[in-house]
């Protein structure tokens, strides 16, 4: 499976390709609705595509892969869709996370749990404890998660902080923020990719995503194969990172 003869994937002296790659996977409903399905059979198609993207993910040099897989603001679906998604989850993580251990993946999983079924938590738990001295592909599920939720709990946190003198304001710097949010110890993404056509963040990783870059694909989530990954890291090393400053200078060949 490596793709290692290719040039564009390779993470020598030059680590073109990404380190960490976050997902956005839209389109599962619209994809069954184009084809007459019920809406719960693209989201299982859909876990479909999550396992390609696992397996694909180290192949490319990706180091981290984090998966939006289901934010603060879906709870507001259908009440059956919501449970539908909760029971595709637990069935992922019964059925696939031996698997998961066994290729040395380490799973991270980042968003609120406090109103999580005990079940489901419990499940999250096991997955990252049983997983968490693996060494291979870090596997961030950013499961019931808001970008906006993450920074404003940063904030109270580092308020409380500073309100009980542990701190003083001028501590509190973005690094210092940085390090309080769900993804503390992760490097930022490098790239995001969102499935669907739609061109948004959607409250997804905004703080991190400051100088990703991002590839917006025209396929729904449950077409989205490894071919579909090696575009869009294709198009990624063929991009000049500046991080805000100017482009490196062109090299001026001189005579003899």
């Amino acid at each position: 499976m490596k793709d290692g003869s290719d040039p564009a994937f390779s993470r020598g002296d030059g680590d073109i390709g990404p380190i960490h790659v976050g997902i956005i996977m839209d389109g599962n409903g619209r994809w069954a609705a184009q084809r007459g399905l019920p809406r719960i059979e693209g989201h299982r198609r859909g876990v479909e595509a999550l396992r390609q993207a696992v397996r694909a993910a180290p192949d490319f040099g990706i180091r981290y892969l984090t998966l939006y897989s289901f934010s603060t603001e879906n709870w507001t679906r259908p009440p059956q869709e919501v449970s539908d998604l909760m029971a595709l989850l637990k069935r992922f993580i019964r059925n696939d996370l031996a698997e998961l251990h066994s290729h040395n993946v380490r799973v991270k999983v980042i968003g609120l749990r406090d109103n999580l079924d005990k079940d489901i938590g419990a499940l999250l738990r096991e997955a990252e404890d049983l997983t968490r001295h693996n060494t291979g592909l870090t596997l961030v599920i950013a499961f019931n998660y808001g970008s906006r939720q993450e920074i404003a709990q940063a904030a109270r946190i580092l308020a409380e902080k500073a309100l009980a003198g542990r701190i003083t304001p001028e501590d509190i710097t973005p690094t210092t923020l940085a390090h309080h949010l769900d993804t503390a110890g992760i490097p930022d993404p490098d790239l995001i990719i969102r499935t669907s056509g739609e061109r948004r963040l959607s409250n997804f990783l905004m703080w991190q995503a400051a100088y990703a870059e991002l590839v917006f694909l025209p396929i729904y989530w449950p077409d989205f194969d490894r071919a579909a990954l090696a575009g869009a890291v294709t198009d990624y090393a063929h991009r000049e990172r500046r991080f805000g400053g100017v482009a490196a200078p062109l090299a001026v060949k001189t005579g003899s």
